[in-house]
């Protein structure tokens, strides 16, 4: 027999007492109770007020534990309250923008706890609601108590309707009552445990009402449940989990939609998004380039009206107006990367369908064509019997180089297809390999699709993306760089770059050749290097490869500056500052080195691997970080948060096969605290720190990490294709005000790889918005989940690419 919300189960054994002789009585009574009960079961919606609609989820709870659980929910609810209220949101978070990570609901998939426990034993918390009833009169109620059931009976369809909208928390006024007088007393760990987890598989099927009703109302209300409207792209679901939202915005003053408008409005919601997914239109990038297509560096327009060439400004940047909205076409026959470390020694042909360096360094051990594969013997012009060797010779000639010890982070300058940077993985050392885009055929996007960090740079007119004093060595083999010329224009912007200490490994024909030519340059060389204060500290020939290299060390202090003769190159004026690098022009000076003890620069750091989670020793408590906290403390919050969310959600919880990541990039990185997270895995982490964001990228290079600056409003310099997964934690919601979301979106698809991975963490409405471009470009929604108007969307890119194209006049030849 359905039961009303308030009918007892006892009500009929009142009919024992009752007596004939007081019929007369027992209809008065029977009226008087049905009055009573109607009263105080039927509450209009506009009678409930804001508090009590705010707290419906913990009045269950605390009806059922009764007067004396009232106090001890009211110690866990203070405990529940401290964490959630806004006020002190600030002080307990570690971070005002970041999303920590998944609840243990949610990585787990396990069930809503203490919603089953209600919905397992609703007649406990029903039975103690009519406590004041029965003190006005048990007698009357016993009497009563059969029309009671009858009358409660008959309502009990329009109740249950009520549950279904309102979920099993609805409450009455005697509710209200109770939930005013103890405000806050047991959200307690319903809220903290968290049961609004918003996920959608591989197939896009979100969680919604059926999971509430799955887990605690059988099999029928389950075959409701899966009857429910169930939006692929409505972050929230209805019913509890609602509900659980509107209690945390709530907290943070913002009143969401009454309970029982969430169906309504989860329809709005699904219509709204369709709409939105419907209104974007994608084209096919139509340029020169094609498949291999780089927005900035593939301006032809802009290249064509240079004044000149001479500093190899075709090479650099040349962002159009109006970045592209279109989306870059694959290569024929285009499938799945090779994975690493298999990756470091061959490729798919048809993803980098490039034959012309092969024909050109073949005999090099650059790249072969085999099969289907491009080989990669792991020669270079300097190390044709093998990187590995050549890393070992560098050692042995100069001990104090200490691979992966004392030198962590070198830059490789004219690196071709990177594999010194490849084989250096293996002596713990990270290169940032950089070459010109063209000069070899694709060298770069051979290095990326091998799995090994490149970018597309060249050394012209401006500065590199790099701070000042961050690289522990950087080297150069065969890289055609011209270093003596023009007052050593170039040789000066690696002296800018380089750690003081630092050290300049030179493998080139002038150091062990003879010939008129390279005696010049080398001559040149040793006058320049003299002047800059470099010591050359070792110069020795391979005989294996029959190749000679040449060590030079940059200098600690100033005092060789200050003893120069002739101040050539100059030393920089005071008002230059070195850590400016974005579009700065190149100047033939140098910068005095840091004297000191707290500045950065002044000590050489910590032995990798201690350096990646210790704090710089240059950053003070006095320093406020980036979150409010003193430097010091916001750097080691920010490391061990990104640990919490790697283990809780990142590698455990969202399903992703990390066995087929190698390439990542963060880009929006602060600390670099994600990368480091990650430092067990085989992956490496592109760091990237906006230009008008803190400039936080010394810190990364000081724990052994590296980056590059950059601005999101223009393409990023690496090929199509480059990345197995992108992170950004609350970027899009910045960039979106600044240059649109279309641009970004369609530039983060053309460097991400088919099959590859997107994280994004950021606000709740970006997240949607978001959600609805990716899945108009056939994304895979992976999962989705929000709390306290943040959220997190995973999801990969798949083949597809629209059919419709759009020429790029400015990139046609």
């Amino acid at each position: 027999m359905a039961l009303g919300k308030y009918s007892r189960v006892d009500g009929r054994k009142s009919s024992n007492y009752c007596s004939t002789v007081t019929i007369v009585v027992f209809v008065a009574l029977c009226l008087v109770g049905v009055w009573m009960m109607t009263s105080s079961s039927v509450v209009p919606d506009q009678n409930l007020d804001l508090s009590s609609q705010g707290k419906k989820n913990d009045l269950s709870t605390q009806v059922t534990e009764g007067k004396e659980s009232y106090n001890g929910g009211n110690e866990s609810n203070n405990k529940a309250g401290d964490e959630g209220n806004p006020t002190d949101e600030g002080k307990s978070k570690q971070f005002e923008d970041t999303l920590g990570d998944l609840p243990e609901d949610a990585t787990k998939g396990d069930a809503l706890v203490s919603q089953e426990e209600n919905h397992s034993n609703p007649q406990q918390t029903e039975s103690t609601s009519e406590v004041k009833q029965e003190e006005k009169s048990t007698e009357q109620k016993e009497d009563a108590g059969e029309s009671e059931s009858e009358t409660q009976s008959e309502k009990a369809t329009d109740d249950s309707d009520d549950k279904k909208e309102d979920g099993p928390n609805k409450v009455d006024d005697k509710d209200s009552e109770v939930g005013e007088k103890n405000e806050n007393k047991s959200v307690g760990e319903e809220i903290k445990e968290g049961s609004d987890e918003k996920k959608s598989v591989e197939n896009s099927v979100e969680l919604n009402d059926k999971k509430d009703q799955e887990v605690g109302q059988g099999s029928d209300e389950k075959a409701d449940g899966e009857k429910k409207d169930q939006s692929s792209s409505a972050v929230f679901s209805s019913g509890t989990q609602s509900d659980l939202l509107n209690e945390t915005t709530t907290q943070n003053g913002a009143f969401l939609t009454q309970a029982s408008e969430s169906k309504n409005e989860k329809e709005m919601q699904k219509s709204s998004g369709s709409d939105k997914e419907n209104s974007y239109i994608w084209k096919l990038c139509n340029s020169t380039a094609g498949p291999d297509y780089i927005p900035c560096l593939d301006n032809l327009e802009a290249i064509r009206n240079l004044r000149s060439t001479k500093h190899y400004e075709h090479r650099e940047r040349h962002c159009p107006d109006n970045p592209p909205t279109c989306l870059v076409p694959l290569p024929e026959g285009y499938q799945r990367s090779v994975e690493w470390p298999t990756s470091r020694e061959k490729i798919w042909y048809h993803n980098v369908p490039h034959t012309k360096l092969a024909e050109i360094k073949g005999h090099q051990n650059w790249v072969k064509v085999s099969g289907e594969y491009l080989t990669f013997p792991g020669g270079g012009t300097q190390f044709k019997h093998g990187a590995l060797h050549y890393i070992d010779f560098i050692q042995q000639s100069f001990p104090e180089i200490a691979w992966g010890k004392q030198t962590r982070v070198i830059l490789d300058v004219g690196c071709g297809v990177a594999s010194f940077g490849g084989y250096l993985f293996e002596r713990d050392v990270l290169a940032m390999s950089l070459a010109p885009k063209d000069e070899h055929e694709a060298q770069v996007q051979f290095a990326l699709e091998r799995g090994i960090p490149a970018i597309s740079a060249v050394m012209g007119t401006k500065r590199l993306p790099f701070p000042s004093r961050v690289f522990d060595v950087v080297h150069c083999a065969r890289c055609r760089v011209p270093w003596h010329i023009e007052g050593g224009k170039l040789l000066l912007e690696l002296n800018r770059v380089l750690r003081p200490g630092g050290l300049f490994v030179w493998s080139a024909t002038p150091v062990y050749q003879k010939l008129p030519e390279d005696v010049e340059i080398w001559e040149a060389m040793q006058k320049l290097t003299n002047a800059m204060c470099w010591e050359l500290v070792s110069k020795t020939k391979d005989r294996v490869n029959g190749v000679g290299v040449a060590v030079y060390r940059k200098p600690t202090s100033n005092e060789c500056y200050e003893q120069r003769s002739k101040d050539a190159p100059p030393i920089c004026q005071g008002s230059d500052d070195p850590n400016a690098a974005w579009n700065v022009p190149l100047q033939a000076c140098m910068h005095k080195a840091p004297v000191a003890t707290s500045e950065r620069g002044s000590q050489w750091p910590e032995p990798w691997p201690a350096r990646l989670s210790k704090s710089p020793y240059w950053l003070l408590s006095s320093q406020a970080g980036v979150y409010g906290k003193p430097a010091p403390e916001d750097f080691t919050a920010d490391y061990e948060h990104w640990k919490h969310v790697l283990t809780n959600s990142y590698l455990n919880g969202m399903g992703i096969n990390w066995s087929t990541v190698r390439n990542v990039m963060d880009m929006r990185a602060i600390y670099g605290g994600f990368a480091a997270a990650l430092r067990d895995l085989n992956v490496w982490v592109m760091n990237v720190v906006s230009v008008d964001a803190p400039d936080t990228l010394p810190i990364i290079y000081e724990r052994g990490l590296f980056g590059i600056y950059h601005d999101w409003c223009e393409s990023f310099s690496t090929y199509p294709r480059s990345y197995d997964l992108v992170h950004a934690d609350h970027l899009f919601s910045k960039i979106k005000t600044k240059c649109g979301l279309l641009a970004i979106v369609a530039e983060v698809d053309r460097i991400l790889r088919p099959g590859g991975k997107l994280i994004v963490r950021d606000k709740e409405e970006t997240i949607s918005e978001l959600e609805s471009m990716l899945k108009s470009m056939q994304y895979e929604i992976n999962m989705t989940y929000s709390k306290d108007k943040e959220g997190l969307l995973y999801c990969q890119k798949t083949m597809w690419r629209p059919k419709d194209v759009e020429t790029l006049t400015y990139a046609i030849a």
